[in-house]
């Protein structure tokens, strides 16, 4: 993920989630030494789109998922289950072995994914999102 990439990002956030994240929330997370930002890009109607990205972080002994989201017409092509091995190859690179995401409740497409990439639920966040108030559950996968 380059700087470059942010008006595409931008525009699939704003599209994928209720609550985006904002620009400079993304220039922040470049600026982060521990975390890795990474984009797939697809030829497109001969030109390369941003298809899905996903943001992490590395820190001691765990891999933080922050952002993942995939463009609505690449949807259901196994991006997001790419980019979450991707997450875990690199953190075992790292001798990391411990994943951890917080997921919205009713986000059940969102937990199906994570749950078949081999998270479990360990626990939950009340309130945790500001914006509805929902609670986020705390999912964890090892290994």
């Amino acid at each position: 993920m380059r700087k470059a990439d942010l008006p595409e990002i931008l525009t699939i956030e704003r599209l994928s989630f209720p609550s985006p994240w904002t620009e400079g929330m993304f220039l922040d997370e470049l600026r982060v030494p521990q975390a890795q930002n990474w984009v797939v890009k697809i030829e497109f109607g001969g030109k390369a789109l941003i298809g899905a990205y996903i943001i992490f972080w590395l820190v001691a002994d765990e891999a933080h998922l922050h952002n993942l989201a995939v463009r609505k017409e690449f949807r259901r092509q196994g991006l997001a289950n790419h980019l979450l091995q991707l997450m875990k190859q690199t953190a075992a690179q790292m001798g990391i072995t411990k994943r951890t995401l917080e997921v919205r409740a009713s986000n059940r497409q969102a937990i199906a994914l994570y749950r078949k990439c081999g998270f479990v639920v360990k626990g939950r966040r009340p309130k945790y999102y500001t914006d509805t108030k929902e609670d986020a559950l705390i999912m964890w996968a090892d290994g």
